[in-house]
This record gives structure tokens, C-alpha cells and sequence, in this order.
């Protein structure tokens, strides 16, 4: 059925904007936030095509994190150490950005600390890890200022009640958040500023003329601006943009009263991860099981990952105890062989801000700033 709209619902919602955004994720919320702050007069709209952010802002485990040790040396390795020390400047500056705009009671954040954990298996990557942590210290030092970033603290392996497990690394600058809180202090701060947020309006093309006329589910919009901020999902409306999908699978347990434990956990160069949420164990992970089966723009959960999860969790994390699993979920990453997020203009009037790597939370605020930033250098 067309859905028709009375005058004043033209006047009001679908006149001409300034800037439309689409996606109401991470970076999303953020674009639209510091146009907002730094010109308030522009009349901004953001377009949603679920009842919720669709990809992962909403899905994500809550790390604010920048890299375990182990991820960052194969990194190095592959992309350099100065593209390296670039993107952790980065991450690093986006929790700030997070944190400074919401402050942490919103998001609940808390800095216990992260480890990077290493199995019975696991000798050889261990020893370059552990080799590795007076150089990432050295080199990372300018970043936090403090020679200490990564320690061994693998005499903390008792304590925390793990089995396999022969090895961990601490870094003392890693926190977590409730993700739910955070998408939620956005919105409502964006919507306090003015912007109108469109949700289940799917957007279904575009054509540029002397403005951008949007065909979306519910209606056409007009705008002199758009940000597309569409992350994985990025291909299916810019098929230029090389941005691949990357699920992630996570499962959260029943509360745990004696849950030993407080603080973010990496393993396997943080393709698993897990943490402390309400007294509960949440993990995910999985993606490098079969990384193609898992470039899926598809939320359902699959049973392979979700077996080595649990296998993870019974035998290394909480051994010996039957647990059960109150939620599974997966959400949607983008993915590219360059490491930093894509944040281009493509014309006089299209933008483009995507591809966090699995690092949305951290990088989020700052990419949703930066193509900000290029819209208000053409305005």
C-alpha cells in the first residue's frame, strides 16, 4: 500500500535538508552530532532501515579496547608499523571522543583492564607476544603516555579460575561499555539537538540531480548532503565501495555468582573475546572458523561458531560447570584490507564514512566526526 502524507508531514519531515544521514549507527549518530554542534541551523535528518541501527552498533560486545599484542605485532607485520601507530592513535582518540560527548555513567563504562590470553597450544605465539611487549610498550608510549601499556600477568590464571590456559598479558588502559546505553544517550542527545531520526525507512536508491532525491520505503526525502554511513551494507548501494561483511556471533550465559573474573579478554589475535556483563560471561568470536561462510549480510547464528564458543567457555573459561546460555546474537562488521576506517567524499554532494574493521566502538565517534568535517568544509 502507498503510503500518503498530509501537508503538514510534507512541510515538516519531507521538505529539503541540509545533510541526510543513512545509518543510525555508531558513526551515523556521530555525523550527525558534531554538524549539529558546530553548525546548529542545519536541518539534518538521519534514515534507518531497521527499528534499530542494523549492523553492529547495537550488537557489538562492548569493548573499548585499541588491539591486544598479538594483534597489533600482525599487524605491523602486515600493514607497517607507522599505519599501526596511526590507527591505535586513532582508536584511542575515539574512545576519548566516546566518552568526553556522553560521559561514562551514560555508557557505563569501566576500565578494569584487558588480557590477552594464550592456551596449552599456543607456546610459539606466546613467546613472540611476550618477546613483543617492551617494543609495542616503547613505541605506544607517546600515545598514553606511560611506559607500561602491556605486563605479564599470567599469575592472575588462578585467580580468574581459567584451565589451558598458560599465559596472559595486561593492559591497564582497556575498558567496556554497555552498548545498549551508549546508542541510546546518542540518539537521545542527537534528537535534543534537532535532528529528525526516520526508523524501519529503508533506502531503496538515489539520484543526483541539483539535490539528492532519496526513495526510501516510506517516502522520498530531498537533501543538499548525504553521508552514507551504511558500514557492511555499504556495497548494496555503493557497489564501488570495496567493504566486505563480517559476522559476529555472541552468546551471553545465565549470571554467574561466582564469577571470578572482571575485565575484556582476547584470544587468538582477538578473533574470540569475552567479558564480565552483569555478573553473566559474555563471548563471541568465531569469524576465522570460515571466514567466507561468515562475509554474511544474514544475522542468524550458525552452529559450528556457536559450538566452539561454548567449547571455549566450558573447557578454558568456566571449566567443569554446567552453565546455561540465556541469549545468542550476531551482528554485522565491515571489513577491508586497509586497516583505517574509509572516509572519502565521493562528489559535490555523496559521503561516505565505513569499514571501523571490527573496531566501531573505538573508532566510531572519531570517523562520524571526520566526514562531519568534510560536509562542513563544503557548506
Amino acid at each position: 500500500m502507498q503510503l500518503t502524507f498530509s501537508y503538514w508531514e510534507q512541510q515538516t519531515f519531507f521538505s529539503t535538508y541540509d545533510v541526510i544521514i543513512i545509518g543510525s549507527g555508531i558513526v551515523g549518530l556521530n555525523a550527525a552530532l558534531h554538524l549539529k554542534i558546530e553548525k546548529p541551523s542545519l536541518k539534518i535528518a538521519i534514515v534507518e532501515r531497521g527499528i534499530l541501527p542494523s549492523g553492529a552498533s547495537t550488537k557489538n560486545a562492548g569493548f573499548a579496547c585499541f588491539g591486544s599484542v598479538s594483534e597489533l605485532m600482525n599487524d605491523i607485520k602486515t600493514n607497517g608499523e607507522e599505519t599501526v601507530y596511526r590507527l591505535v592513535e586513532k582508536r584511542v582518540l575515539g574512545l576519548k571522543t566516546l566518552r568526553n560527548h556522553l560521559g561514562d555513567q551514560a555508557i557505563s563504562y569501566e576500565q578494569y583492564g584487558g588480557y590477552e590470553l594464550f592456551l596449552e597450544d599456543d607456546q610459539a605465539i606466546q613467546e613472540a607476544s611476550f618477546s613483543a611487549i617492551h617494543y609495542l610498550n616503547k613505541l605506544l608510549k607517546p600515545i598514553f603516555g606511560a611506559p607500561a601499556i602491556f605486563t605479564d600477568s599470567s599469575d592472575k590464571i588462578t585467580d580468574f579460575g581459567f584451565q589451558k590456559t598458560r599465559g596472559l598479558i595486561f593492559n591497564r588502559f582497556e575498558g567496556q561499555i554497555d552498548t545498549g546505553k551508549m546508542m541510546q544517550a546518542l540518539m537521545l542527545k542527537v534528537r535534543s539537538l534537532g535532528v529528525e531520526i526516520f526508523n524501519q525507512c529503508e533506502v531503496q536508491a538515489f539520484e543526483r540531480e541539483d539535490l539528492v532525491s532519496i526513495r526510501t520505503s516510506i517516502g522520498v526525502f530531498k537533501s543538499k548532503k548525504v553521508i552514507f554511513a551504511t558500514n557492511a551494507f555499504t556495497s548494496q548501494l555503493l557497489p564501488e565501495a570495496e567493504i566486505l561483511p563480517g559476522r559476529g556471533q555472541v552468546l551471553v550465559t545465565e549470571p554467574i555468582p561466582d564469577l571470578k573474573f572482571k575485565g575484556t579478554f582476547h584470544y587468538d589475535e582477538g578473533y574470540y573475546y569475552f567479558r564480565n556483563i552483569d555478573g553473566r560471561i559474555l563471548l563471541g568470536g568465531g569469524r576465522n572458523l570460515n571466514f567466507k561462510a561468515e562475509e554474511s549480510f544474514d544475522l542468524e547464528i550458525t552452529q559450528p561458531v556457536q559450538e566452539r564458543l561454548e567449547l571455549l567457555l566450558s573447557e578454558v573459561i568456566y571449566p567443569h560447570k554446567n552453565i546455561r546460555i540465556d541469549y545468542r546474537w550476531s551482528g554485522i562488521m565491515g571489513f577491508g584490507e586497509d586497516l583505517a576506517p574509509l572516509i572519502i567524499k565521493i562528489d559535490d554532494s555523496i559521503y561516505l564514512a565505513a569499514k571501523c574493521n571490527g573496531m566501531g566502538v573505538a573508532l566510531g565517534s572519531l570517523t562520524g566526526k571526520e566526514v562531519a568535517e568534510l560536509v562542513l568544509n563544503d557548506i
